[in-house]
């Protein structure tokens, strides 16, 4: 049953539009994910469905006696109100009032919330799930989510992610969280230059088919490009050639100039580089049990670690539990309660802040970068012109004077970044980065994140970029505890259900320096059969590699995408299956050689 549909819908803010004749449809029972780069409208696109602004033409049309309801992308501001005259604002008017109250605490039971608390008594994360209540309450038809991971802790965002699963009406949501995505959303529509375009499949095989597409573009582009230039050179022929103009190809010549001034190009992409410093010395950081409160119980208990030079480390926890503390303690600007924190010698720290606090919000683009000494930077032992380094970033000349606090909150991100990159360092600490950055940007922080060739601390609720980046995880078990493990998020899960499972009745284990593996039981032999499962590995491996290189192959074929994409999509889906039956054999490998 359709839910809601936009039919030829255009919406224009400033010189270019948001949504040219743009078509969209969502039934009910619908899990969709909306995505397209910041700053092209997915939030405006949201506000039309719930008709919170008018399109400039077409229709909006939401199936009668439908309700729809909303999570904007910003975090509701702190006020005095409580949480259940939230919710209970959220209550269609028509409720009668005993159903309105019934409703409100089901929801109140059902989030966890605390209905006679303040806003103004909780954090971000918190105010997100009292707003998302209030969008539940309503009991919608159609739920519009706009970015809603942005300030929830892992633990939460697995929460709402059961939560939607269960969500019996259409969703749709705008996200960058690549594991939120795959998790949510069969179906993926992309705001690309005011077109919506729908992509059959999950996130994977959007970005296999996408990136397929771009080239096929670019190169239409090129041809095109190369045929006016021919066209133009030929009108600009002497006396002679224009006494024989042929008026038809004249008239060609306009048409080509004409679709050539109204291409809109796609969105350059963010230029990102990290400027590396001379390496620190071999030790980072020492903490030797080491306590902090704020004076109602320990934030961090009896904490030891060595990190040293070349380190990736991750750090993932609840919300308010004490992970930007930790940093600080790190880089001295708090001091332990007890115990001892050693730093070591020429650190060049590079610090991300989840606030943007080292933003100046009335000062514009080009003093923050610059620090208001000028109007160059140096970059790679080069002077360069703020304005060229600003563009890479993606901010135009004309906005280099434009004060901080006119930016939207991907666009600050995008400038932090910047800030940041144009001094060199060989410690980088990023507290949340990829809140507010579209997948593509985040893919090329990502890039540069994991080849930095320094020491990184990362706090970050972001499961896929933790895994892809870190090679150790700092996790808050509670109480001030802080265990590590080694690999990425994933990895961490994994050996915790291990040491649940191995001592289920034991408290989790202290704070230690590094991980330290567990006594090994003495070795066994191999059997028979898996003496010989371990010999016919290696032959296994390089089959499942062969097989996958010929399909990467295959599949950087543009002409497959166009010609041929059932084929192309059973392509996909298979080389998604090499990647786990090769880490299943690497990993089955592996245990068989231990036991030899």
């Amino acid at each position: 049953m359709l839910i809601a549909r936009l039919d030829k819908v255009s919406l224009r803010y400033g010189l270019s539009p948001l949504l040219e004749e743009a078509d969209l449809q969502v039934s009910k029972g619908e899990r969709v994910c909306l995505l397209g780069r910041n700053g092209t409208g997915k939030s405006s696109l949201l506000k039309l469905l719930s008709r919170e602004i008018a399109p400039d033409s077409g229709e909006v049309w939401i199936r009668p006696g439908s309700r729809a309801a909303s999570l904007a992308q910003e975090v509701s501001p702190a006020s005095d109100v409580r949480v259940h005259e939230v919710l209970r604002a959220g209550v269609s008017a028509q409720e009668e009032e005993w159903r309105a109250q019934l409703e409100v605490d089901q929801i109140v039971a059902r989030l966890g919330l605390a209905g006679d608390a303040r806003m103004s008594d909780l954090s971000g994360g918190w105010r997100r799930r009292v707003m998302l209540g209030r969008a539940l309450v309503a009991q919608p038809d159609l739920l519009l989510l706009d970015e809603p991971t942005n300030h929830l802790d892992i633990e939460t965002i697995g929460w709402l992610e059961e939560m939607m699963l269960e969500f019996p009406g259409a969703l749709l949501f705008v996200s960058h969280d690549r594991a939120f995505i795959r998790r949510l959303a069969p179906r993926i529509v992309e705001l690309d230059r005011g077109h919506l375009v729908g992509w059959s499949g999950s996130y994977d095989d959007y970005v296999l088919e996408k990136r397929a597409a771009l080239d096929v573009e670019a190169k239409h582009a090129a041809l095109f490009d190369k045929k006016l230039a021919q066209e133009e050179a030929w009108i600009r022929q002497g006396v002679e050639a224009r006494r024989t103009r042929n008026e038809g190809r004249v008239r060609a010549l306009i048409h080509l100039r004409t679709e050539r001034r109204e291409r809109r190009e796609r969105l350059g992409q963010v230029d990102i580089k990290a400027q590396d410093a001379a390496p620190s010395g071999k030790l980072v950081f020492e903490a030797s049990d080491v306590w902090f409160d704020f004076g109602a119980g320990p934030v961090i208990a009896d904490f030891s670690t060595r990190i040293m030079r070349g380190d990736r480390i991750g750090i993932v926890g609840p919300n308010g539990c004490g992970k930007t503390t930790l940093i600080k303690l790190l880089m001295g600007e708090l001091e332990p309660v007890r115990g001892s924190i050693r730093r070591g010698t020429s650190l060049l720290p590079a610090y991300f802040d989840q606030q943007r606090a080292t933003l100046d919000a009335a000062a514009s683009l080009m003093d923050n970068v610059t620090g208001g000494s000028g109007d160059t930077v140096i970059i790679d032992g080069r002077a360069r012109h703020v304005s060229g380094y600003l563009r890479d970033f993606l901010f135009p000349p004309e906005r280099l004077r434009a004060p901080v606090s006119m930016l939207s909150g991907g666009e600050r991100n995008r400038l932090l970044l910047a800030k940041l990159f144009a001094n060199p360092s060989n410690l980088l600490i990023m507290d949340e980065p990829t809140n507010d950055l579209d997948a593509e940007t985040l893919d090329l922080v990502e890039e540069m994140v994991a080849e930095y060739a320094g020491t990184l601390l990362l706090v970050s609720h972001d499961r896929a970029f933790l895994d892809n980046v870190v090679t150790s995880t700092l996790v808050f078990d509670g109480g001030g505890r802080i265990d590590e493990y080694v690999g990425g998020y994933s990895d961490s899960m994994r050996q915790r259900g291990e040491r649940s499972a191995a001592s289920p009745g034991a408290a989790p284990p202290a704070a230690t320096a590094r991980l330290r593996p567990a006594p090994r039981a003495k070795p066994r032999k191999l059997s028979f059969n898996e003496q010989r499962e371990r010999e016919s590995l290696p032959a296994v491996i390089e089959r499942l590699e062969a097989e996958q290189t010929a399909l990467q192959s295959s599949l950087g074929d543009p002409a497959l995408f166009r010609e041929r994409p059932a084929e192309a999509r059973t392509a996909a889906a298979r080389l998604q299956q090499l990647v786990a039956e090769l880490e299943a054999a690497y990993a089955r490998w592996a245990a068989l050689e231990s036991l030899q």
